[in-house]
């Protein structure tokens, strides 16, 4: 029995006709909504864990079955394969190569989970000492998930406290059409916002009236609740 077919006996062992009814709503797969036609079987995310701890060392042309596959949870499974070897692997050949497999592959990064979970831990620690245009030209993608991976990625530049990108991503974004882009600015600039506040509060008093109010409201999540209120009355 192959590794694949193994994983797909795997997958179905821990589903769950349920759990994926539940999924299915929880990531919008209805007509006109932004996960529309997506397929779960309800792998709940601690088991996809487990199962990428046993097949760690897929091939690439394993992996790419499983991140281009029509079901949600072979992908979710997949990406977490490639960000668990991306945290793995030391030598910079073999990052570069998961780094473009990635962006190969962009068009089954296609719900914000499996942006989450993987564009700061491979697009954003791999650019980490590197140029940064690949962010702008996502930035600019007419795809949604794309622009939600410029910003997102940019969360593994804030833990090593370099703001700058963020911040000139967010202006960038501060138009965008579609609230899951709205909800990850926010959030980034929260995170920037929780290392230092000051640099946070300075966009802010710049951009605040241009802000959707649902980045507003993620971006001061964590100050005082007088200082929220400002900013809400403001």
């Amino acid at each position: 029995m192959s590794d694949l077919e193994k994983i797909k006996k795997e997958l179905k062992k821990f589903s769950c006709p349920v759990h994926a009814i539940k999924l299915a709503k929880y990531f919008k797969t209805g007509k006109d909504e932004y996960g529309e036609g997506d397929i779960f079987i309800g792998v709940r995310m601690g088991d996809i864990r487990k199962i990428a701890c046993k097949f760690k060392n897929l091939s690439y042309s394993e992996l790419k079955q499983l991140t281009n596959n029509k079901i949600h949870d072979y992908r979710w499974l997949g990406f977490v394969i490639l960000v668990n070897r991306f945290s793995k692997i030391k030598f910079e050949i073999e990052r570069e190569k998961i780094f473009n497999f990635y962006l190969k592959n962009l068009k089954y990064v296609n719900n914000w989970d499996l942006v989450d979970i993987s564009a700061p831990k491979i697009v954003g620690e791999f650019l980490l000492d590197k140029n940064k245009n690949i962010l702008y030209k996502l930035t600019k993608s007419g795809n949604l998930w794309e622009r939600r991976i410029a910003v997102i990625a940019t969360f593994a530049f804030i833990k090593n406290n370099d703001f700058k990108d963020t911040l000139k991503i967010s202006k960038i974004l501060l138009n965008d059409e579609h609230d899951l882009v709205h909800k990850a600015v926010g959030w980034m600039l929260r995170e920037v916002g929780k290392r230092n506040q000051k640099v946070e509060e300075e966009f802010l008093n710049k951009y605040y009236k241009k802000m959707p109010r649902v980045m507003l409201r993620y971006s001061i999540e964590k100050f005082s609740n007088q200082k929220r209120k400002f900013y809400l009355k403001k």
